[in-house]
C-alpha cells in the first residue's frame, strides 16, 4: 500500500483514536454541559453569599453589615434564641492591650479555664479549651517538659507545686500569622491576633507553628446547648465557629473593645490576672511591667508577646 493510499487512524487531540472529529465535538460539549450543571448544582446546594464572600478585611462597611446579620440569622436557625447582639467592632484608636499574669498568686483553680469556655462558645462536645493550666514543681522552677497540664485535687494549690495557665500570648511578630498559606488569620491594630472563620481552610499551619501551643482545630462540629450558649458574640471572637477551622483566645475581643475585661482576669478568684491598654502609662498593666518582676514565656524566640508572667512577690 502507498503512502497516498495508506488509511490512518484519525486522533484528535481530545478524542479518541479513530473517532470521527464531529464525536469529538459533541462529546465536549457534553461535558462542558455536565460541568456547568454541576457548578450550578453545587452553588444550589451550598450558601452563595459563603461561597463568593470576600475576605474580611476586605469587605466594606455595608458588606460587613450584611454579614453581621447573616451570623445572627444563623445563629437564631441554629440554637432557636432571639436575642443575638452580634458586633463586627474595629480596633480603639490609641489601644494597644497586654495581658499579665502573677504566678505568686494563681492557684491553679482553672475558673479562667470554664469562664472562658462560657463566654467563647468552645465546644463541651468534643471539649474546646484555649487556656491550658500547667501544675509545676516549685523545686523545678518554670519546666514545661516535666508539667502536668491534667493535674485531679481535691483541693488547690497543692503543697509544693505551682500553676502557669498558658493561653495565645498575643505575639508582635506572631509566627501563626506567617505561615497561612490563605491570610486568614493576622493581628490587629490593637495587638489582638485574630482568625477569619470563613476563610480558615483548617491546614493547620498556624497550629504546627505557635510555640504556645495556644490554637485549637474544631475537629467536630461544636457541641454547644441552647442553654450554654453566650449570645453576645463578635464576628472576629466568639461566635460559634464551624467544623474544620482554628480557633483560639482573643482576649475577648467582644468585651475589651468595650471597655470590659476579658472573662478569665474577671473570674479570677485572687487577681492574679491583669489586663490594660499598654499605651496608657496610668494602665495597670504598665504599673505591672513597671514595677514587678516580669519574664517572657520563651522569649528568646523573638516573638514578642503581650502576654507577661509576673511575680508580685
Amino acid at each position: 500500500m502507498s503512502a497516498e493510499t495508506r488509511s490512518l487512524p484519525v486522533v484528535q487531540e481530545e478524542g479518541i483514536p479513530g473517532e470521527p472529529p464531529e464525536a469529538a465535538v459533541s462529546r465536549r460539549a457534553f461535558l462542558q454541559t455536565v460541568a456547568g450543571a454541576g457548578a450550578a448544582a453545587a452553588l444550589a446546594a451550598c450558601d452563595v453569599d459563603s461561597a463568593l464572600r470576600r475576605h474580611f478585611k476586605e469587605l466594606s462597611k455595608e458588606e460587613v453589615a450584611r454579614l453581621v446579620e447573616k451570623v445572627k440569622r444563623d445563629h437564631e436557625a441554629r440554637f432557636g434564641k432571639k436575642d443575638w447582639q452580634v458586633t463586627a467592632r474595629s480596633p480603639m484608636p490609641g489601644v494597644e492591650f497586654g495581658y499579665g499574669l502573677d504566678l505568686s498568686r494563681c492557684i491553679g483553680c482553672r475558673r479562667c479555664v470554664y469562664a472562658c469556655v462560657r463566654e467563647n462558645n468552645q465546644s463541651r462536645h468534643p471539649q474546646v479549651q484555649w487556656i491550658k493550666v500547667l501544675e509545676m514543681d516549685k523545686v523545678r522552677g518554670v519546666d514545661v517538659i516535666e508539667s502536668d497540664a491534667y493535674y485531679e485535687a481535691d483541693a488547690v494549690p497543692r503543697p509544693g507545686k505551682f500553676y502557669m495557665p498558658v493561653q495565645c500570648h498575643q505575639c508582635r511578630h506572631p509566627p501563626c500569622t506567617k505561615v497561612c498559606p490563605v491570610q486568614a488569620t493576622w493581628t490587629e491594630p490593637d495587638g489582638i491576633t485574630v482568625v477569619d472563620y470563613d476563610w480558615c481552610i483548617g491546614c493547620r499551619c498556624c497550629m504546627a507553628a505557635c510555640p504556645y501551643g495556644a490554637r485549637r482545630f474544631n475537629w467536630a462540629a461544636p457541641g454547644i446547648g441552647a442553654g450554654e450558649v453566650n449570645p453576645h458574640i463578635a464576628v472576629l471572637g466568639n461566635r460559634v465557629r464551624p467544623k474544620g477551622v482554628v480557633e483560639k483566645c482573643t482576649f475577648c475581643i467582644q468585651r475589651t473593645r468595650e471597655g470590659r475585661y476579658p472573662a478569665c482576669v474577671e473570674i479570677c478568684p485572687v487577681g492574679a490576672r491583669k489586663f490594660g491598654n499598654l499605651l496608657d502609662p496610668q494602665s495597670e498593666i504598665r504599673y505591672v511591667l513597671e514595677n514587678k518582676r516580669v519574664f517572657i514565656f520563651k522569649e528568646e524566640l523573638a516573638t514578642r508577646p503581650r502576654f507577661y508572667y509576673f511575680y508580685a512577690t
